[in-house]
């Protein structure tokens, strides 16, 4: 899928060409899940499947329509006026409403999506769509293009207009992510430094899909703030949880299951700092570090699934595969791996046979490498 693609598509529903095509991928997080929201570290790639946002602005007169080829009713709404509803375009309508709050003076539109990125497999779909819209209605509102500013409004769309409360990574990666680079982003600061990595990604989605807005996410995240609000018992100036150290964590005062929350941020955070050191320093990846992170993903966060922990155990020992674990919030989606292109090429059929005969579902893999952020694909204002 391309540009092209969502030209030709634009044409067929509305006549005439876009007047711009905004693109922006999905991505994979390779280590620091969870940590976004705690203030952490995490790191990032875009990956080669891309949501596509063609647009053309209307006359005054008439309202702003949206379609998709997944969803074919036209969506019609002010995009002055926005108010939530609930469906799938509040991820595009959130935009416009944020904008708007911004200064910025849209016009009528009418846009069509289309996209190759999973929807509800932890690939960032949302944030693909977030980003995507932002950078096409900023060229039709004349807006400079500054992409962390508009992952920020992204974000904001996501947690604050849709009220899923996450992170700020997704928005982030899909927005800054260079190819052949991961994104090593501090949650806390927004600081970010590309760091080189040239491993091969399988992806590896299970089919069994979850929503944020209906799973545990929120649940997690209320219990990471019950985690921190102890620690500044004694320590009251720890801004994040993330910041804390095993220490900290081993002797507060915590439920069982709080501990648990919170060892796994910490620790995690520290897995992000290991890796990314090593990355700069060797040019090599610490699969090690993928297989702790799912462990603890699994037992100290108990975000994991049977699908996501087969995958992770049928991979490891595989020769020139160097580690693997789950990617996303997890409860469903994708399982990653990491390691030489033609190793992961070579067992990614074996691994989808044994799949479907052990749950029944056939899963989606592809291979990917770090790939580019968001982009104008082409414009005709």
């Amino acid at each position: 899928m391309n540009a092209s693609d969502a030209r030709e598509y634009f044409r067929q529903v509305f006549g005439g060409d876009p007047d711009v095509v905004g693109s922006a991928p999905g991505r994979v997080n390779i280590i620091g899940e969870h940590t976004d929201y705690n203030g952490g570290q995490v790191l990032p790639i875009a990956i080669d499947r891309r949501t596509y946002v063609a647009i053309r602005a209307r006359p005054e007169a008439h309202l702003s329509r949206i379609v998709s080829p997944r969803e074919p009713a036209i969506a019609e709404f002010d995009a002055r006026r926005v108010v939530p509803s609930g469906k799938w375009w509040d991820y595009m309508t959130g935009v416009c409403a944020a904008m708007e709050r911004e200064g910025a003076r849209l016009p009528q539109f009418e846009a069509v999506v289309q996209t190759d990125v999973p929807v509800g497999s932890g690939l960032s779909s949302s944030a693909a769509l977030e980003v995507a819209t932002a950078v096409a209605l900023g060229q039709i509102a004349s807006e400079p293009p500054d992409m962390k500013r508009l992952a920020l409004l992204s974000w904001h769309v996501e947690t604050q207009f849709v009220g899923v409360a996450s992170g700020v990574m997704d928005q982030f990666a899909s927005a800054l992510c260079l190819e052949g680079h991961a994104l090593h982003l501090w949650c806390d600061t927004l600081e970010t430094e590309q760091v080189i990595m040239k491993d091969a990604v399988l992806i590896f989605d299970t089919a069994s899909p979850r929503e944020l807005r209906g799973s545990k996410f929120n649940q997690r995240r209320a219990e990471c703030e019950e985690a921190l609000a102890v620690l500044r018992r004694s320590r009251p100036s720890l801004l994040h949880l993330a910041a804390a150290t095993v220490e900290e964590v081993r002797r507060a005062d915590f439920s069982p299951r709080i501990r648990k929350r919170a060892l796994h941020v910490v620790e995690e955070n520290e897995r992000v700092e290991r890796l990314v050191l090593q990355l700069m320093q060797t040019r090599t990846l610490a699969g090690e570090l993928l297989y702790e992170s799912h462990k603890s993903l699994r037992d100290n966060y108990e975000c994991s699934t049977p699908e996501l922990d087969w995958f992770v155990d049928a991979v490891r020992g595989k020769p020139g595969i160097t580690g693997a674990r789950l990617t996303g919030a997890g409860w469903g989606g994708c399982a990653i791996a990491i390691g030489e292109l033609d190793a992961l090429a070579a067992t990614a059929d074996d691994l989808s046979s044994g799949y479907k005969a052990r749950f029944g579902r056939q899963p989606g893999t592809w291979l990917t490498r770090a790939g580019s952020g968001a982009r104008i694909e082409d414009v005709d204002l």
